[in-house]
């Protein structure tokens, strides 16, 4: 049995919890969190042993029949804590964004390859069924050449509160929140071409907007009252791959549109296509335009999204799989992204993304 352990046991965590819980080859052996009353929570939920739960890190890392941890913690803590686990001989599935810049992710990839430890990344849309069935149009060249794409993950009132509005924690809003889930989808679809170039633009005009009388699903394991708003409410960049490529990605967690929205756009030579939930796909047939919709579900299902992203780490780190499908590299190049379009926010021109 491969043992498991977790840090942060904030809401994340919970979907690595289940999934490893799910899993006939794992033992989920031992947790921490700062927060000793809700690990405990977790503990008692998941089956945990009490005597497993810890509030510092290094305790729980000096467990040596501890395999291997996933660390679910406020994005500052991403790259102390991975690199402390893979130093203590652990494999680590760490959440995104992988750290709050390049230089930080850079040196947790040093660490995985020092301690000859797995780190892999939670991209976790890679595992989603609309990715599959965009993959294997992608493979059978069905698109042509795909030169761009537009991506959008907004929010009309959707701070999650407690550290993600605090910049000190979180490193940003929703573009290293939500922009990273969508900007690492386009290009993994797109083959994981290198950037080379950003132009962005970020806004900090509405805030959280704590007063607007609104239900709202986002909501952090440490929301209070008090928390801090210091990080952009909208964020919009155009990239620019190797390749020629370009993506215009769009991200907010405060804006005034009619609802939330979330879609995907791929623009290619032979044809095109739209997630918006659901998949679909514009072509060319017998010289009509025509539009392609597919009898069987191709909306994302959020029903075993973890569990797949968890499967495969477990395959990695039992020597079942020798490829990691969501690598240190690409949460290096995404940061790299990330850091070129806040950079390009503040100066207002062009970032110039070097090696």
């Amino acid at each position: 049995m491969i043992k498991i352990g977790i840090i942060g046991t904030g809401s994340i965590s919970h979907e690595h919890m289940q999934s490893y819980v799910n899993h006939p080859e794992v033992e989920l052996y031992a947790l921490c969190d700062l927060n000793l009353e809700r690990a405990q929570a977790a503990a008692k939920k998941y089956g945990v042993d009490s005597s497993r739960v810890f509030t510092d890190m290094n305790d729980m890392l000096a467990l040596d029949e501890l395999d291997a941890v996933s660390v679910c913690t406020w994005n500052s803590a991403h790259a102390p804590c991975t690199i402390a686990a893979l130093n203590a001989g652990k494999h680590v599935l760490c959440e995104k964004p992988m750290a709050l810049n390049a230089t930080e992710a850079k040196e947790m990839k040093q660490a995985a390859d020092k301690a000859g430890k797995l780190l892999q990344i939670g991209f976790v849309r890679r595992y989603g069924n609309d990715c599959a069935i965009l993959k294997d149009f992608i493979s059978k060249d069905f698109f042509g050449e795909i030169y761009y794409a537009k991506a959008a993950y907004l929010r009309r009132n959707g701070n999650p509160g407690g550290w993600f509005g605090d910049k000190t924690y979180s490193g940003g809003g929703p573009l290293i929140d939500l922009g990273v889930h969508v900007i690492d989808l386009v290009r993994y679809l797109l083959g994981n071409p290198k950037p080379v170039s950003v132009y962005g633009a970020t806004f900090q005009k509405l805030f959280n907007r704590p007063t607007v009388k609104a239900s709202t699903e986002y909501s952090s394991a440490g929301k209070t009252e008090n928390d801090v708003c210091n990080v952009e409410d909208l964020a919009s960049a155009m990239i620019r791959f190797e390749n020629g490529a370009v993506l215009s990605i769009e991200a907010s967690f405060s804006l005034n549109l009619k609802q939330d929205k979330g879609e995907i756009e791929l623009f290619g030579t032979k044809a095109g296509a739209k997630i918006s939930p659901e998949l679909q796909v514009y072509t060319e047939l017998n010289d009509y335009m025509v539009n392609v919709d597919f009898t069987n579900e191709t909306a994302l299902s959020f029903g075993g999204l973890f569990q797949n992203e968890i499967n495969h780490f477990v395959d990695n780190v039992s020597g079942k799989s020798d490829t990691c499908i969501a690598p240190a590299e690409d949460g290096i190049e995404l940061m790299r992204i990330l850091d070129g379009i806040y950079e390009s926010a503040r100066t207002g021109h062009e970032v110039i993304l070097e090696a």
